[in-house]
């Protein structure tokens, strides 16, 4: 399966539609990086919601700073945290785009 990859914000309601999700291969990640099949239709949706494309390394860059970013942050949180609400807090884990 061939994708496409770009960045483009979720502006909410109609950002994506269910004939697109039938349409075409979609799957939003961290950053706001979007991984669309590559058929006309998902061409079509990214110029829609006004997408910029991303080779899929930049794609994956932007990805892995934002989960490094977010593993950085639960490592950095005191040993406290855990007994009280360790249920609640899953460090993040490491996305590989397809």
């Amino acid at each position: 399966m061939a994708n496409l990859y770009c960045t483009a914000t979720n502006t909410g309601k109609g950002f994506f539609t269910h004939q697109d999700r039938n349409d075409f291969f979609l799957r939003g990640n961290p950053g706001d990086v979007w991984v669309v099949g590559d058929n006309s239709k998902g061409a079509a949706w990214i110029n829609r919601v006004n997408g910029t494309i991303k080779t899929k390394a930049e794609a994956q860059t932007i990805v892995s700073d934002i989960v490094e970013e977010g593993q950085a942050k639960w490592d950095a949180l005191p040993i406290e945290t855990f007994g009280k609400r360790c249920g609640a807090l899953i460090r993040p884990e490491d996305i590989i785009l397809p």
